[in-house]
């Protein structure tokens, strides 16, 4: 009688659709049921190769928390922390625990994906918390190749947003079991089995499994710290959502006496040991100390060895001898890790799945300063300094593209939304570095017939009743289509297409439209026809005429003629935009004219100098403020608005070309 290894040489594909087939995590396993036969083992000598076995880590749950934006997962996972006692009773600890980047304090969003993991009656739970806005899908895609399941956290007020499908798509394409949990339940409005109704259909359009569709739910109150089976329970603690997640999410499926493989998901960064790559194992044993086949995503190989090994426990990291198949960990002394390279076996390399993220749809040009202001506020101005810390930046993150540009005076980089792009350009400024920026680019595509395609946006406006009409107005000029409106008590729920082009300033038009009370929530759809002109803005610019610090005098002077970007005692240069005028075209102005001084007294008193407050631009809005003839200068102190061309003269000399 022969054996598997028979089989699988004579037949091969047909023995493996008997024996094995594909996980989903692109691990290509040999289930054989019988002992290798004298042929294929002549000498009698059979190693450890016998038949591998399919078995689950039953103490271990690895689980990504995914919702929209603001929904509360980074609070829920404060208060998860909390029940299983990862601090002390009478430890002081912050709000949003595990947001602990500035920008993402200061914004009170999520911009990274972070690792911790609590213990549960026995089990180690893994949890994944990932960035709920639509322009860090990246962190989303590549991170949730290490979980076997997903919380979907939902408001129970606001129901499933376009976040909610885009997370909740790649969590059903990576064939996780979905866990839903509606959050806010005490809150006002509140309707959570109506949401749970969206939820459903909503999979539904995915294309969920029966499994998958068949799906758990818990009621919570992260706030308020509480879960129940049903929203009239009075449970007042975090029990019920930890004893679903243990008998509901599926322990790790793994090979465990297999060959090891690891796939990198995240690089992290240690002054003292350099990069870190964090992954799950999927199968096998990884040693501390351990010799290595390191696969790169080129399909380029050569063998290292683990200088360090590192558990995840609590908030931090514990030193490990080993980690077996199922759980995820740190490796250290792999020098060039990248996200996607694998570490395997070096006699029985194992090959998973690339790691495959959605390309970007914007653009931008990031060069070196050319202002006269230069090196006064920033450390860091010089172009080949810029470029290498692009470069290092392409290498972390998977969701950017970064190119030299074809003239090498600049580096091009392409992202998936102006938020996007805007975070990279913070973090660059606070570390020092001074550098300029165009007006964000859609990237345009060609279809098979050769016509222009451009990328799509699906648009989620929140307004009172009485704006809608305004609203509805607001994306007709930009070319926006209506798919849908939902009446809720007082509020208006309307959902659009509309051309990316068409989103860059949409949300401070909807604001100023609906005084502050209208909410806008936008992600990348699909690639559609192109559009054709959008316009751009109507009111022209005020443009300074000389290198002076502002006036109080001709500050009030010109701000009867539009609205003024700078204050007082300003240092301005010429080219520098400092105001929007009223009109159409743009004005060059004196913004350091002074009152002229004499000796002759006059009957009349002087008027007192009333300034209107000047409009301060944030980042994402200076973006989408500008136009395709201007720049935004940034430094560490200050957001400047200029001309591409800073001389007058030649401004109007590049018109007549």
């Amino acid at each position: 009688m022969h054996c598997a290894t028979c089989i699988l040489r004579e037949v091969n594909g047909f023995a493996r659709t008997l024996f094995g087939g594909e996980d989903a995590r692109g691990i290509i396993v040999e289930r054989a049921t019988l002992p290798p036969c004298a042929k294929c083992v002549p000498d009698g000598n059979y190693v450890s190769q016998k038949y591998r076995s399919i078995m689950r880590q039953n103490d271990v749950r690895n689980i990504a928390i995914i919702a929209h934006v603001d929904h509360g997962k980074t609070t829920l996972v404060d208060r998860l922390l909390q029940t299983t006692h990862v601090f002390r009773d009478n430890q002081q600890v912050a709000e949003r625990v595990l947001d602990s980047n500035d920008q993402e304090r200061e914004r009170g969003i999520t911009i990274l994906a972070k690792n911790i993991s609590i213990r549960y009656n026995g089990t180690k739970i893994n949890v994944i918390d990932t960035p709920g806005h639509a322009d860090f899908g990246g962190e989303v895609e590549r991170v949730l190749k290490m979980a076997d399941g997903c919380l979907l956290i939902v408001d129970a007020f606001e129901g499933a947003m376009p976040q909610t499908r885009f997370v909740l798509k790649h969590a059903l394409e990576h064939g996780l079991k979905p866990m839903v949990v509606v959050n806010k339940i005490d809150r006002p409005g509140a309707r959570p089995h109506e949401v749970i109704d969206e939820v459903f259909e909503l999979m539904l359009d995915l294309g969920a499994n029966d499994a998958q569709l068949d799906f758990p739910v818990v009621y919570t109150s992260a706030v308020s710290g509480y879960a129940r089976y049903e929203p009239g329970d009075d449970n007042m603690d975090m029990a019920p959502l930890l004893d679903s997640i243990i008998k509901y999410i599926p322990a790790p499926d793994v090979d465990v006496d297999g060959p090891v493989a690891m796939q990198v998901c995240t690089i992290d960064f240690s002054n003292f040991v350099g990069r870190i790559g964090i992954g799950r194992v999927f199968s096998g044993t990884l040693h501390n100390g351990e010799r290595i086949m390191v696969v790169k995503n080129d399909g380029s190989r050569y063998q290292a060895n683990i200088k360090d090994l590192f558990t995840f426990e609590g908030m931090g990291r514990q030193q490990a001898t080993e980690v077996h198949a199922g759980d995820i960990c740190a490796v250290v002394g792999i020098e060039d890790c990248d996200i996607g390279d694998m570490f395997t076996c070096r006699i029985e390399p194992v090959v998973l799945d690339p790691i495959h993220v959605e390309e970007p749809t914007m653009s931008i040009v990031f060069a070196a300063s050319t202002s006269p202001l230069i090196g006064q506020e920033g450390k860091i101005v010089g172009g080949r300094q810029i470029k290498e810390r692009l470069e290092r930046e392409a290498e972390s993150n998977i969701s950017m593209n970064i190119v030299e540009t074809e003239d090498k005076s600049g580096m091009e980089v392409a992202g998936r939304g102006v938020l996007h792009l805007s975070v990279l350009m913070e973090t660059m400024r606070r570390e020092g570095y001074e550098f300029q920026v165009g007006r964000p680019q859609v990237i345009i595509k060609k279809d098979e017939h050769g016509k222009k395609m451009e990328p799509i946006e699906q648009a989620v406006v929140d307004v009172p009743s009485e704006f809608a009409g305004k609203v509805i107005e607001i994306f007709g000029s930009r070319s926006g289509e209506m798919k849908d409106m939902v009446l809720r008590e007082e509020r208006t729920h309307l959902e659009f297409k509309i051309p990316t082009r068409g989103v860059m300033g949409l949300r401070t038009r909807i604001l100023n439209a609906t005084r502050g009370e209208g909410v806008l929530f936008h992600h990348f759809s699909e690639y559609g026809p192109y559009k054709g002109d959008l316009g751009g803005r109507q009111n022209g610019s005020m443009i300074a005429n000389a290198t002076e610090k502002s006036a109080s005098f001709a500050i009030d002077t010109l701000q009867t003629r539009g609205k003024m970007f700078i204050g007082p005692t300003v240092m301005c240069y010429e080219g520098m935009i400092v105001g929007e005028a009223a009109k159409e075209g743009d004005l060059v102005v004196n913004v350091a004219k002074a009152k002229q001084l004499t000796n002759m007294r006059t009957s009349s008193a002087d008027k007192s100098i009333v300034l209107h407050p000047p409009i301060l631009f944030t980042l994402e809005e200076a973006l989408e403020y500008i136009e395709d003839d201007e720049l935004v200068e940034i430094t560490p102190k200050s957001i400047r608005l200029r001309k591409r061309i800073l001389s007058a003269t030649d401004r109007k000399k590049a018109g007549r070309k």
